[in-house]
Order: structure tokens, then C-alpha cells, then sequence
């Protein structure tokens, strides 16, 4: 499957765009960066690093967005990221990173606009602007998929808020307005897509993997600030990890289909908004919110991944 990655590495997008480059079936056609966890410039650099270690410089780094469409100013998270957004690891202080221009990511849709899909996990400020650049072909996109919201469930930076859909409600409104078909993740099953310390270690010692000792080390760095918010956990969820893997195992996820929309004004900003009464009005919308899965077969799904170089699982 060929998908087109919207991120903004980040330890959790990081991870999920190792997964992306080990995964068989997941040809990742060019990594579209921007603000949200770390500025833009920090982004970028940590995804061309890792394109780097695994010897992929052939996948473009496009930079994209460096604030919200609404102007209001970013909070980054190094509490939570690291100083750089791959918690104790810092490229070397001589790497440069080969960007490509904002327009190869249209050329890039065009040339395989039959079965490419868009999947964005971070906020979606870059998104919104290709939809506003070129609407006629970011309308013909057949899905796209999006890391953010949470329906029933408090949010992470507020209340009611997740941090993506909160970081930019007016882009996350133009994908849901303006999409031909949006699958959401939201925290309802990111916050319980979780791999533990042990997992990491497991992985390290049984893979060859290019990213080997990027994997724990980045894991316990992430899992370490989740020991403070959420003690007993001994892990961290993988929100960007499961929207990928949510793509290719449905089968094994439980999705409802309802129109959504995200709240704008800062009284409740960010919040994700859907019809869950017993009887509701049938959707206008092509919206898809994945609401439970199967945490055994997604374990087993991301050792195996991060095995697939030739490590063994036992």
C-alpha cells in the first residue's frame, strides 16, 4: 500500500515511521513534516536522520507547516520528547537534512492518485493547506486517515481535548469537510495501543533492525513521563504506531461510521464532537472512528514488524 505520511517526530511519530519503512506491505512514498511535538525544523531533521539510518534517502523529506492556520502561538512538548523529539538521542551535530519543496507532494498524489492514501499523525495544519492549494486533487484522494480526537473519553492536553485535533480545529475541519473518506484514531484505542519496557528489550535483542537501539532507548525515555501521568503503566502508548497499523487491520478493529466535527472556539477547543445515542441520523460524511481492537494481535503485529529485517520471533 502506498501512503503518503503526514508527521511530526516526536518519539511516537518516529516509531511509527520506523513501522512504516519495516512493514512489507507499506511503501511509503515521501514523509510530509511539521509542527506539534517539536518545531518544524526539528521535525524535519528527525525524519530525514531515520530515513538516513535505514539507507532510504530515496523517500523525500517535504517540510511543511511551522504554526496553525489560527496563528495562535505552539506549546512543544520536550518534557515529553526530548530537547530534539527523539528523547535522549540527538542527530549528529553535522547532518543536514535534503528537503524537497512543498509541490513534489502533488506530483508525488498525481502520479498515483488510484491508490495512494494519506495518513497524517500529527497536526494537520499541512494537510489542510494541500486541501486549500489544490482542492480538484486532494478531493480524488480515496482515504485518509488521522491520529487525533477522543469520544467518550477525557482528552490529553485538555479536558476534552486530544492534542492534534487541539493543536489546529480549523485544519482538522477542513480534512473532515473537505475528504472523500476520513478514518480517525482516536484515544479511545491510541491511549491503549501500549508497549512496554520489556517489549523494547525484547526487540532489541532479537532484531538486526537498523533502528535496534534506537527502539528501547527511545521507548523508556517516552514511557518515563507516562510513569509520572499514568503510573503503573511500565509502557506508553504508540498513537502514530496504531493509525498504521489500524490501516491495514481493520479486521481486527471496531469501527463506527458518524459524521464528525471538532470545536473551534477556545471554551472547548479541539474537542471531537459525534452522534453516539442509541438512535441517531445516518451520516452525511464519510467518517469512520475506530473505537476497540485487539491489543494481543497489535503487540504481535509490532514485534513481528520490527523483527522483519531477519530477527526471529520466538
Amino acid at each position: 500500500m502506498k501512503i503518503l505520511l503526514f508527521a511530526d517526530p516526536g518519539i511516537d511519530d518516529s516509531l511509527a515511521i520506523i513501522y512504516a519503512l519495516l512493514h512489507p506491505e507499506i511503501e511509503v512514498m515521501g514523509i510530509v513534516t511539521g509542527y506539534g511535538n517539536v518545531s518544524v525544523f526539528d521535525s524535519t531533521r528527525n525524519a530525514a536522520y531515520l530515513l538516513d539510518l535505514a539507507g532510504r534517502s530515496d523517500i523525500p523529506v517535504i517540510r511543511g507547516a511551522s504554526q496553525p492556520l489560527s496563528g495562535i502561538p505552539t506549546t512543544f512538548y520536550p518534557e515529553i520528547h526530548g530537547p530534539q523529539g527523539l528523547g535522549p538521542i540527538v542527530p549528529p551535530a553535522d547532518f543536514q537534512a535534503d528537503v524537497s519543496p512543498f509541490e513534489l507532494m502533488f506530483e508525488i498524489i498525481e502520479e498515483n492518485i488510484d491508490d495512494i492514501v494519506i495518513v497524517d499523525v500529527g497536526r494537520q495544519t499541512s494537510l489542510a493547506f494541500a486541501f486549500n492549494l489544490r482542492p480538484e486533487l486532494m478531493e480524488e484522494v480515496k482515504e485518509v486517515y488521522l491520529m487525533g480526537g477522543a469520544f467518550m473519553v477525557p482528552g490529553n492536553v485538555t479536558d476534552v481535548a486530544e492534542a492534534n485535533f487541539w493543536g489546529d480545529p480549523i485544519a482538522t475541519s477542513v480534512i473532515l469537510n473537505k475528504a472523500q473518506k476520513v478514518y480517525i484514531t482516536p484515544l479511545n484505542v491510541t491511549n491503549r495501543a501500549i508497549i512496554t519496557r520489556d517489549i523494547a528489550t525484547y526487540i532489541f535483542n532479537h532484531t538486526n533492525s537498523p533502528y535496534k537501539k534506537l527502539i528501547p532507548e527511545v521507548t523508556n525515555y517516552y514511557a518515563t513521563f507516562y510513569d509520572q501521568v499514568m503510573p503503573g503503566l511500565d509502557g506508553s502508548p504508540l498513537h502514530d504506531v496504531f493509525t498504521l497499523y489500524y490501516l491495514l487491520n481493520k479486521d481486527r478493529t471496531y469501527t463506527v461510521k458518524r459524521d464528525v466535527r471538532v470545536a473551534i472556539v477556545d471554551g472547548n477547543r479541539g474537542q471531537s464532537i459525534a452522534d453516539f445515542r442509541m438512535v441517531y441520523k445516518e451520516p452525511e460524511r464519510e467518517h469512520y472512528i475506530a473505537m476497540d481492537f485487539n491489543y494481543n494481535h497489535f503487540i504481535e503485529d509490532f514485534i513481528r514488524i520490527n523483527l522483519a529485517d531477519g530477527g526471529e520471533l520466538a
